[in-house]
């Protein structure tokens, strides 16, 4: 076969899937909120007290997330948007399903270290394997967009070009083994990761005796990093600009003009048309 007789031209023309990280109470979940027909599969108490969602209720284990998942993809429903709300709290929930699951001999474990050897991390890749899975099921199939909430971690990071420094990371583990690599696999998934937070201003203040006091101001504002820096991790393959100013009840209209535009409903139509 000629491989040249498969040749298309192609676009990003899917629902996005967004991830956003920050320290607590930045406005993660506010953002997230503004996306319309949004329903959240909240896996920790902290619903913002100027945000109304809808919501399958707290969930407590790594089964009822993945039902969830399931419902969503198996019934009718109007949602455009499903959202995680935490991953870094799923990580708990798919550690403990790793542990109840066992070893390959089905001996199940009380602690994720339990294993030995790093064998734990390893078989919860398996784990979390199924939940991306499902995910990607509800994109490509329900045509549904994909909002992860992270916490972030700030992390020394070991720059073999230049003097060690800390950075912004999402709060998942991460490992130098790409088949342990929680993070990495979470951020090779996404279509952008956008870091929300204030930026910081430190000011020198004379305490007399030849001494300074540093003070870090920043007020109220609160910016999206979307391109990557040294200082913190952030993408996107949409052409969002590297630093927007998020304000409330604007941060839906300000970047969904970057991605592409699909209705979930036409997905749907195109399914029972092929049924």
């Amino acid at each position: 076969m000629n491989m040249f007789d498969r040749l298309r031209k192609v676009k990003a023309d899917k629902p996005p899937r967004l991830l956003f990280y920050g320290p607590p109470g930045i406005g993660k979940t506010t953002l997230a909120a503004e996306f319309p027909d949004a329903v959240f599969l909240q896996i920790e108490d902290g619903t913002p007290g100027d945000a109304e969602i809808v919501s399958f209720g707290k969930l407590d284990t790594f089964g009822e997330v993945m039902d969830a998942l399931q419902s969503l993809y198996q019934e009718d429903h109007t949602f455009r948007y499903v959202v995680i709300d935490s991953i870094t709290e799923l990580q708990r929930l798919i550690f403990a399903e790793t542990c109840r699951r066992g070893d390959e001999k089905g001996n199940a474990k009380a602690n994720i270290e339990d294993f030995g050897y790093g064998k734990g991390y390893v078989y919860a890749m398996r784990v979390a394997q199924e939940f991306v899975e499902g995910l990607n099921l509800l994109r490509n199939d329900k045509g549904l967009g994909i909002i992860l909430i992270a916490h972030s971690t700030v992390s020394r990071f070991d720059d073999p070009e230049t003097v060690s420094y800390d950075r912004y990371e999402i709060a998942l583990r991460s490992s130098d083994k790409a088949n342990s690599d929680m993070r990495g696999m979470f951020e090779r998934e996404m279509d952008a990761i956008l870091l929300l937070k204030q930026p910081v201003v430190v000011k020198t203040e004379e305490q007399g005796f030849n001494k300074e006091r540093a003070r870090a101001t920043g007020g109220g504002l609160v910016m999206i990093h979307s391109i990557g820096k040294p200082a913190y991790t952030a993408k996107n393959r949409y052409g969002i600009p590297g630093e927007m100013r998020y304000t409330k009840g604007e941060g839906y209209a300000a970047l969904s003009q970057y991605f592409p535009h699909i209705d979930a409903g036409e997905v749907r139509v195109e399914q029972k048309e092929a049924a």
